[in-house]
């Protein structure tokens, strides 16, 4: 039988059973005005069957052409993005699990990518925490309590306000007058609790670089030499943090967001250690982790400009704005738990008995990750400074 024969004998389908074609999304093609009207693939040669090359994967786009238009191209574009992170933030805050299901299960145009979604929600994080992080540490001194105690007294009786200035001042010069008569000393006043040669014993004597130095002896030469030399510029260290305690918080976020990078794939593994016999591939719990980390990111963000503004507003720390931002706060406290439990029923498809045993398993193992993570960062941040 040849072929003809066999497709004459081909029975046909019946008008009324045939299944309708599906209109094409407009956002899987491109604009007739944007096309460059090629047969064929200028990247790669294959025959066009449709806006994109169906083999290298290249759009047949005619990029020569007006600036105006190319620009106005590029805004289009960037509002798609825009539209495709407003559909991904309203799931990933208030949907648990939602992302990771529609993404393993194919749906995954609409969304913004995991990982591009982590880095920008970590990145926005870290970048949010550090600009704030001036005004994190709250550092007040004897003479900004006797600023306000005088603004006060100013206030209630304003000529025993002016006779204490006076006194103040007559002080003040009685004690720069008794300064330039002291003799001039080369060396600053210890701090204390931070003495000039480091308080540490080995070997049941006290450390000495050069008599009595730390060696462990599985570690290289190199690297016993850079440990005594950090316990010997400790106490400088010491002293740097104690005058500018931001100096360590903002070292630890420098080191942080590639910590948290590094954390990512290790979370991964302990997903797939509690779910190993859940036939699913590392890559599986690796979307996992991105989406749940980047929830928690993209709600601490929430968090830091709901204080911030707050804080800006109502700096007494009493007002609307500021109820709101405790309300807010205690309310993501309570939801993260939650989510990551409903996230994890959703994406694993287990019963609630197992999924809250794995679930208690996941965050104890996580606990003692992060823990051990934080004391890397804070060794690694002074380290560094």
């Amino acid at each position: 039988m040849t072929s003809s024969e066999g497709s004459a004998d081909t029975p046909e389908i019946p008008p009324e059973r045939r299944l309708p074609v599906p209109a094409p999304d407009r956002k899987l093609t491109i604009p007739a005005e944007r096309l460059a009207g090629s047969n064929q693939c200028l990247n790669c040669g294959t025959t066009l069957q449709g806006p994109f090359c169906h083999f290298c994967g290249q759009p047949d786009k005619n990029l020569m052409r007006f600036f105006p238009a190319l620009l106005r191209e590029m805004l289009e574009d960037f509002m798609d993005f825009d539209s495709r992170f407003v559909r991904t933030l309203k799931p990933l805050l208030f949907r648990p699990g939602k992302l990771t299901r529609d993404y393993l299960d194919g749906r995954r145009f609409r969304y913004v990518p995991p990982l591009r979604l982590y880095i920008f929600s970590s990145l926005a994080f870290f970048f949010l925490a550090a600009l704030l992080a001036s005004n994190a540490i709250d550092v007040r001194t004897e003479l900004d309590d006797f600023d306000a105690a005088m603004t006060e007294l100013a206030e209630v009786n304003p000529e025993a306000a002016e006779r204490a200035a006076r006194q103040v001042e007559q002080a003040q010069s009685g004690a720069d007058a008794a300064a330039r008569a002291a003799p001039d000393e080369t060396t600053k006043p210890e701090q204390p609790g931070f003495p000039e040669t480091p308080d540490f014993n080995f070997n049941g004597e006290p450390w000495d670089r050069e008599t009595n130095p730390l060696v462990v002896a599985w570690l290289p030469g190199w690297a016993n030499d850079r440990i005594n030399d950090e316990i010997a510029d400790s106490p400088r260290k010491g002293r740097e943090i104690a005058e500018n305690p931001n100096l360590i918080t903002e070292k630890m976020l420098d080191v942080l967001p590639a910590t948290m990078f590094v954390l990512l794939p290790l979370v991964a593994l302990l997903f797939k250690f509690w779910y190993l016999f859940s036939k699913k591939y590392y890559v599986e719990h690796l979307i996992f982790a991105l989406h749940n980390h980047a929830f928690i990111f993209a709600l601490a963000v929430i968090l830091l400009l709901t204080g911030a503004l707050a804080a800006w507003r109502e700096p007494s720390g009493e007002g609307l704005l500021t109820s709101l931002s405790e309300i807010l706060r205690v309310v993501a406290w309570t939801w993260i738990p939650l989510y990551l439990l409903i996230s994890l029923k959703r994406v694993y498809r287990q019963g609630w008995g197992m999924t809250l045993l794995k679930y208690s398993a996941i965050g104890v193992s996580y606990l003692v990750l992060l823990t051990f993570t934080t004391v890397v960062v804070a060794v690694t941040s002074f380290v560094l400074l």
